[in-house]
C-alpha cells in the first residue's frame, strides 16, 4: 500500500509553490489513490471502460463492457470491508455493493445481477462480490464502477496508472492468496500461495528445493488444502462459488467434486473426527457460524466470531482433532476454540500480526500442535509464531518471503 501524496491536490485544492520571488500555481489535480486498486474483473480479462459528460453521478464513473459480460464475476478492486449490499429494484444502481478501504476511500459496484457479498464482511482483493448484470436503471448488461474519496467520485486508477476513458485494458487483479500444508509428509507445514492468474496455480515452498508449481482451479476460486487421501501429505483443492462445489485434487491428479455450502460462504477443511483424513466445511459470515461436513454425511454447527472475521482451523491441543478459530484482521487477533474436559467450549485470544494481515496456521515444528501465523500482503512475507512448550519461555517468530507483494 502506498502513501497518499499531494493530498491537497487530490481534494481539489490549489498548490502554491514559493521559490524566492516567483510563485507557481498548479490547477486541480488528483494523486495516486492510497489503495492499490486493480480492475474489478478476473485476471487477464479484457474490458472496455467508458463514460460520458452526463454520466451520473460523475463523468469519472466507469461503465465496463466485454463480450460476453452478463453474469461475469465482479471482484473487489482492493481489500476492505463491505458496508453496503442493497437492491434498489428497477431504479438507480439496482443491485449494488460498496466496499470501504479505509481513509475515506470506497468503491462501488452497481447494476449487478447477483449479490454475493455480506454487509460487514472483510474482503481481500479479488473476492467475488457479485455478478455483472443489468439491474436498476440500466439499458443493458455492464458494470458501473466508482472510486470515491470521502463520498466524491474520483478518476479511476488501476495498477497505479490513471485509467483514461474510453479504454480497453486487461485486468491485473491477479493477487496471491496464502495457504499452508505438509507438502512432503515430514510432519512440518510449509508456506504456499494460490496465484490467481488466468491459468491459476499453486506455488508450494519446500525447504532446500525450488518452488513446486501445480496448476489447478480458476482465478475466482477459493483455495483449500487438506489430506484427502489420509496418507499424511497435504493435497490441493478449490471451492468454486458457482455451484457451491469443492474441487479436490488427489495425489494421482484426479478430481473429486463435492457440493457443500452456499455462495457467500468461506471454505474450511480439517480432520473433524481424528481419523487422519481431512473433511470439508464452510464458515457462514452473515451468521458467524461454522458448518462442518462429517465423514458420515452429518453436519456439525458451531457459532464463533462475527461477520468481519476470517475463519481458521488447527489442532490447538494436540489431540489429532481439528479445532476452530477466527482471526480479526482489523485488530490482528486470533480467537481459538477448544473443548474442555466438561464438554464446554474454551476460547483463547492471541494477538499476532498487524492490521490487514491474512491468517495462516500450521505445525511449524512438527510437534503435533498447530501454530499461528500471518501473511502480509504488502510485503509478500509469512510470519510464523512458534509456541514454546508449556511454561518455558515466550513464543518466537520466524519469517519467510514467499509470494508476490501487492
Amino acid at each position: 500500500m502506498r502513501e497518499r501524496v499531494g493530498t491537497a491536490l487530490r481534494r481539489g485544492g490549489v498548490l502554491l509553490l514559493t521559490l524566492g520571488a516567483s510563485v507557481a500555481v498548479a490547477g486541480p489535480a488528483q494523486a495516486v489513490p492510497v489503495p492499490d486498486y486493480e480492475m474489478p474483473f478476473s485476471c487477464g480479462q479484457v474490458w472496455e471502460g467508458s463514460t460520458r459528460p452526463s454520466h451520473s453521478p460523475s463523468a469519472y464513473s466507469a461503465d465496463f463492457n466485454r463480450v460476453p459480460d452478463l453474469g461475469e464475476p465482479a471482484l473487489a478492486a482492493a481489500a476492505g470491508v463491505v458496508t453496503t449490499v442493497t437492491d434498489l429494484g428497477n431504479r438507480s444502481y439496482g443491485k449494488y455493493v460498496v466496499v470501504d478501504h479505509g481513509n475515506g476511500d470506497t468503491t462501488l459496484y452497481a447494476h449487478l445481477d447477483a449479490l454475493w457479498a455480506v454487509p460487514g464482511q472483510r474482503v481481500d482483493q479479488g473476492t467475488v462480490l457479485g455478478r455483472v448484470g443489468t439491474s436498476g436503471g440500466s439499458s443493458g448488461p455492464h458494470l458501473h464502477f466508482e472510486e470515491r474519496l470521502n463520498g466524491k467520485v474520483q478518476k479511476p486508477w488501476f495498477h497505479q496508472v490513471e485509467f483514461v476513458m474510453p479504454r480497453s485494458q486487461a485486468s491485473q487483479n491477479c493477487s496471491d492468496v496464502p495457504v499452508v500444508g505438509d507438502w512432503n509428509g515430514d510432519g512440518v507445514d510449509e508456506p504456499a500461495v494460490y496465484r490467481r492468474t488466468a491459468a491459476s496455480k499453486f506455488r508450494l515452498s519446500l525447504t532446500g528445493a525450488p518452488a513446486t508449481v501445480v496448476g489447478w482451479g480458476l482465478p475466482t476460486d477459493q483455495p483449500v488444502v487438506g489430506d484427502w487421501d489420509g496418507n499424511g501429505t497435504a493435497d490441493l483443492g478449490v471451492r468454486r462459488q458457482t455451484g457451491n462445489r469443492f474441487w479436490l485434487r488427489h495425489a494421482d491428479g484426479s478430481a473429486q467434486v463435492v457440493r457443500f455450502g452456499s455462495r457467500p460462504d468461506l471454505p474450511v477443511t480439517g480432520d473433524w473426527d481424528g481419523n487422519g483424513t481431512s473433511d470439508l466445511g464452510v464458515w457462514k459470515q452473515k451468521t458467524a457460524k461454522f458448518v462442518l461436513r462429517n465423514a458420515d454425511g452429518t453436519k456439525t454447527k458451531v457459532v464463533l466470531g462475527d461477520v468481519n472475521d476470517l475463519p481458521v482451523k488447527g489442532d490447538w491441543n494436540g489431540d489429532r482433532v481439528s479445532d476452530l478459530g477466527v482471526y480479526d484482521s482489523a485488530t490482528a487477533t486470533f480467537v481459538l476454540r477448544t473443548v474442555g474436559p466438561d464438554g464446554l467450549p474454551v476460547l483463547t485470544s492471541v494477538p499476532f500480526g498487524a492490521p490487514g494481515d491474512l491468517p495462516v496456521t500450521g505445525d511449524w515444528e512438527g510437534d503435533g500442535l498447530t501454530d499461528l501465523g500471518v501473511w502480509r500482503p504488502a510485503e509478500g512475507v509469512f510470519y510464523q509464531r512458534v509456541s514454546p512448550p508449556a511454561a518455558r519461555g515466550v513464543a518466537t517468530v520466524a519469517s519467510k518471503k514467499f509470494g508476490r507483494a501487492r
